[in-house]
Order: C-alpha cells, then sequence, then structure tokens
C-alpha cells in the first residue's frame, strides 16, 4: 500500500481567519474552496489544508493526549527565517527560542534541522522547518 497525508481540518474562530490565509498565501499555499465557514488550502507539494469554523470555546491543550503541533516543511532554511520575519511582523511570537537549528533532530552530521515554532490564537501550535544540507 502507498498512502499519505491527504488533509487536516483545522477548526478556529473564524475571526482569525485573515491571519491563517495571509500565512498560507505567505507560504505559497493556493486557495482551493472558500464558503461561509470553511476555506481550503493546497500545497503545491502535498496535502490540504481546510479551516472549518467553529463556534466551541474548548480550546485544545497541544502537551494533552491528541495532535501536538503541525509542521509544514519548507525548501531552504531562508524560508524559515521568511516565515519568522512575516510571524513578528504580524505580531506572532515566536516560541522556544525559535527561530533554531535542533541537532538532536539531525540525521547526520551533514545535515540540519532547523525550525521555527508558534501558536494560533486558536491554540494551535505550529513549526515551519527546513531538513537538509547545512
Amino acid at each position: 500500500m502507498n498512502s499519505h497525508l491527504y488533509h487536516l481540518q483545522l477548526n478556529i474562530d473564524f475571526r482569525n481567519l485573515e491571519f491563517y490565509k495571509k500565512l498560507l498565501s505567505f507560504m505559497g499555499w493556493q486557495i482551493i474552496f472558500e464558503d461561509a465557514g470553511v476555506c481550503g488550502y493546497k500545497s503545491l507539494v502535498s496535502g490540504d489544508i481546510w479551516l472549518v469554523e467553529s463556534e466551541s470555546l474548548l480550546i485544545s491543550d497541544f502537551d494533552s493526549r491528541g495532535v501536538n503541533h503541525i509542521a509544514i516543511g519548507v525548501a531552504e532554511q531562508k524560508d524559515v527565517d521568511a516565515v519568522a520575519a512575516f510571524l513578528v511582523q504580524e505580531k506572532i511570537a515566536l516560541l522556544f527560542d525559535t527561530p533554531k537549528h535542533r541537532s538532536e533532530f539531525a540525521t547526520d552530521e551533514s545535515q540540519t534541522y532547523y525550525q521555527v515554532m508558534f501558536k494560533t490564537d486558536d491554540n494551535i501550535l505550529f513549526e515551519v522547518v527546513y531538513v537538509g544540507s547545512k
């Protein structure tokens, strides 16, 4: 069997939709569907992200059981820095002293794992990561 991740659905407060739209567009994702309460984006590489309006006031805790974070890979290390600069401009806090290299996640000494982490106003933890040559 050959399988892959097809899509992710993020339940959000639609008052925050513009941030997600700006972020995904900035990162090269294309809008594929938009209607009242639903907005879908397609990566040029793989998978979709669907933003769905949620009226629930319950907030997920990314340290409890379940999904911890969503990682989006980028092609170059400078892309991580560009996203970090975008987030600062949008007044989104960068978490865990990122961006930074994480040698413990690199496959060998010639590789790097370079990440920025942040959470949205919907308490969804994101990572943008470059994995490749130093």
